[in-house]
């Protein structure tokens, strides 16, 4: 279990640092370089909006490789997901700017954003179900959440880079050639990854299945299409959250509070990391009090931080940024950390991976793709921004209703489905 555990959280991290690699561009400079006809606010609104194309391919890579996983196996798609993603971001790093091949330049960056979407896509359900299928019972909330520490990993070491390089570039240097290196790192990382689980071993209980569905989204649409609604309406806080914090929050600071691009990522990627060593934490909750209750728990407790995280954002001193940014996530992981275990155990084994990355990553739509932007516009004007913290309670009370309509799952011995209550 820990070595299998352990190669599902290094692929993750892979996969998620070349997710948020981009993320962190959007925020700070793909805007100039890519739209620079385009007046500030409009060219970082159209960089969040290519960023956004990611997440809407998130749900089409649910379905691709989740036709596959429910088919052929939870392991061919660990390999093709990452060998999509780690593709489509180092081309990322190669594509030239506005100034040198014109609209052809965010046009190629669209194409490149949905195919990694598309992986990403596909990566989640693989790697999350290879790990809970071969998890025992009392443990599984536990060994199911090292995939979930793994975009923890990836975000710090994606902003780790881009931080380092900002406070060793000049401005010029940076907008001229040194965003593209994140991205090119991604190619090593992704032979690494490739390496890691290549000596995988399938889930048993997909081995044992005998009925396989012959096509997957068709019978997850027509028999449980109830549950993958409530599903990504109850993760849509997460994402809204996690991406406020981590890409809106970036922008905001830096455009509008005039504060470093340094001292941002500091106080973002030091709150990651807390984030990040609490999810086996919030894990073991799961375990020992059930999925459904930290669901609830997380959503309640985002809805009432979501105002005094924008009031200390706004004071723009650091200590205070962090801890607004710090309660944020820890919201954000009391859900997600048991997520890992709490999908799979909804669904039935023939269309588990279809199902599962279904309602995760229409979860990713309804949270993180529209948010920055939305925050991004509802941010003009003078003062604080309190209309981004309406937003985000409100999708926070949202997903309260909807986990609240939810069944509770634990203890579900080999996962054996427990159904949502029609």
């Amino acid at each position: 279990m820990l070595r299998l555990a352990a190669a599902s959280l290094a692929g993750t991290a892979i996969e998620f640092y070349d997710f948020f690699v981009y993320g962190t561009a959007a925020a700070l400079v793909l805007g100039p370089l890519f739209f620079p006809t385009f007046s500030p606010l409009a060219g970082t609104l159209a960089a969040f909006a290519t960023f956004g194309v990611g997440f809407v391919a998130r749900p089409l890579g649910s379905v691709l490789f989740g036709h596959i996983g429910d088919r052929r196996g939870r392991r061919p798609v660990l390999v093709a997901s990452l060998l999509l993603t780690g593709a489509a971001t180092v081309a990322v790093g190669c594509v030239p700017t506005y100034d040198t091949i014109g609209v052809a330049a965010p046009v190629l960056l669209l194409m490149l954003r949905f195919l990694q979407g598309l992986g990403l896509g596909g990566e989640w359900g693989g790697a999350v179900l290879l790990t809970a299928e071969h998890a025992p019972t009392e443990r599984r909330g536990l060994w199911s959440s090292f995939p979930q520490i793994g975009p923890s990993l990836g975000f710090v070491l994606a902003n780790g880079v881009m931080l380092v390089l900002s406070a060793t570039l000049s401005d010029a240097q940076f907008a001229a050639w040194g965003w593209r290196v994140p991205f090119w790192a991604a190619g090593v990382l992704a032979a690494a990854g490739l390496w890691l689980r290549s000596s995988l071993v399938e889930s048993p209980q997909f081995l044992e299945m005998r009925d396989p569905a012959r096509v997957p989204i068709a019978e997850v649409v027509r028999d449980h299409w109830r549950l993958v609604l409530l599903t990504a309406g109850g993760l849509a806080v997460g994402y809204a959250v996690f991406y406020a914090v981590t890409t809106w929050a970036l922008a905001y600071g830096v455009e509008r509070l005039g504060v470093s691009r340094t001292v941002m990522l500091a106080c973002i990627m030091a709150a990651v990391v807390v984030k990040g060593s609490l999810t086996p934490v919030m894990a073991m909750l799961g375990d020992r009090y059930g999925r459904r209750p930290l669901c609830l728990v997380g959503c309640a407790g985002a809805a009432l931080w979501m105002f005094p995280m924008i009031a200390l954002l706004s004071t723009g001193e650091p200590l205070l940024m962090f801890l607004g940014f710090l309660v944020a996530l820890i919201t954000f992981i009391t859900m997600f950390a048991v997520i890992a275990a709490y999908l799979p155990e909804l669904y039935e084994p023939r269309v588990r991976c279809t199902g599962a990355a279904v309602g995760y990553n229409l979860g990713g739509v309804l949270g993180g793709a529209l948010t920055p932007i939305v925050a991004t516009a509802v941010a003009q004007g003078e003062g604080v921004p309190w209309g981004v913290a309406a937003y985000l309670t409100g999708i926070a009370l949202l997903s309260l209703g909807c986990f609240a309509l939810l069944p509770e799952t634990r203890p579900v011995p080999r996962l054996t489905v427990v159904p949502a209550p029609e």
